[in-house]
């Protein structure tokens, strides 16, 4: 007797809900560049973080770039003077990202 039979014992009223589809992320509308992103990692107080620069987008673009960075590698980081800092060596994966969005992108160091 598995777990679902043995719940199903336990509550005969419940009726179990459909499986959930997964949903991608819905794509964000930024203007994309001419100029090539710089992707480099650096360390800073001894921690990994991943640099994007040289966007020159609207700021309310460059603010979507960043949430949008943040939340597709689950970890925090920070915006300012055309600067997104993500805190983790995530190049390969945000350079794969911004290259799905439209930009170009150049790997400066390692």
């Amino acid at each position: 007797m598995d777990l679902k039979d043995q719940l199903q014992n336990l509550f005969p009223d419940h009726e179990p809900e459909k499986d959930h589809e997964f949903r991608p992320e819905p794509e964000i509308e930024v203007w994309i560049q001419d100029e090539p992103l710089i992707c480099k990692y650096e360390r800073r107080q001894g921690k990994p973080n991943t640099i994007i620069e040289n966007y020159n987008g609207a700021k309310n673009d460059f603010k979507k770039l960043t949430k949008h960075l943040k939340k597709a590698c689950g970890v925090g980081g920070s915006h300012k003077n055309e600067t997104i800092i993500i805190q983790g060596d995530f190049r390969d994966e945000i350079m794969d990202m911004l290259k799905d969005l439209g930009f170009k992108v150049k790997r400066v160091g390692g």
